[in-house]
């Protein structure tokens, strides 16, 4: 693997098994918990897939990720 792959490999916006959730312009009348899923799988191209909720994702879809 090269250095720059292995490099955004460890700056990935998500990871497995985090919550996400979508702005609520993307899914209006839902509550904030209602648009939060949990993330399945990061893919090489840096989309997620998450449980219960079907197709890929990319990082602008979700509000901003705050570190806590």
């Amino acid at each position: 693997m090269t250095q720059e792959r292995n490099q955004a490999k460890r700056h990935r916006w998500a990871r497995p098994g985090m919550k996400v959730t979508f702005k609520a312009e993307l899914m209006p009348g839902k509550t904030s918990e209602e648009r939060t899923f949990i993330v399945k799988e990061v893919l090489w191209n840096d989309r997620v897939t998450l449980y219960n909720l079907e197709g890929e994702h990319q990082e602008n879809e979700f509000e901003p990720i705050t570190k806590q």
